[in-house]
């Protein structure tokens, strides 16, 4: 059976392998994401997203065996045109949730998968969200009970928890809004020999 490491410590993206039931060593991906999106100005955010989730496997791949698969991701969001990063602070959480109000947020989730220094496979998926309007009162009480969570979600939420009372629709697969394309992932990971066909 070919070994696989997830280049995240991201606990929903574990806690979506783990209930496909993969077994995989999880390690915190080593590249510089901020310096990697300066180098693509100007690109659509699916390119982004899958550039960043390549170069996170591609980091990892070089501290494991040659025959390990090794599957980044990465999630993006952007806002009539603008891209967000994962909050940096509460106050900056904030701006984002009244930036984000009475908009749709686009959600662009990506993977690769690596062997041996070279991308095997990859995808990118777009989820869009429509956020509903949002009152100072509930942004106050949305992060009182939700950050420091939220610090590592680029959209400000988790779908699986209060996150989901930001949104009035949402069109796209459940996984690509939990942060990965999960179906187009287990497929490639059927093809690689990891899971069985």
């Amino acid at each position: 059976m070919i070994a696989l490491v997830l280049a995240s410590k991201s606990q929903s993206r574990q806690a979506m392998l783990t209930a496909a039931g993969l077994t995989f060593a999880a390690r915190a991906a080593d590249v510089d994401e901020r310096g990697i999106e300066a180098g693509l100005l100007g690109a659509a955010p699916a390119e982004v997203a899958l550039a960043l989730a390549r170069a996170k496997a591609l980091a990892t791949g070089q501290h494991v065996a040659a025959d390990t698969l090794v599957l980044g991701s990465d999630s993006l969001v952007s806002v009539e045109g603008r891209r967000f990063d994962k909050p940096a602070t509460c106050a900056e959480a904030a701006e984002h949730l009244r930036f984000f109000s009475g908009r749709t947020m686009e959600l662009h989730s990506a993977a690769a998968l690596v062997q041996a220094g070279q991308v095997v496979w990859d995808h990118a998926d777009l989820a869009r969200l429509k956020v509903r309007t949002l009152s100072e009162d509930f942004i106050a009480q949305y992060l009182a009970a939700e950050w420091p969570a939220v610090s590592g979600c680029v959209g400000v939420f988790r779908i699986e928890a209060l996150g989901v009372q930001l949104f009035e629709e949402i069109a796209g697969n459940h996984f690509t809004v939990l942060g990965m394309p999960l179906l187009p992932v287990l497929a490639a990971l059927r093809q690689q020999g990891v899971l069985p066909a």
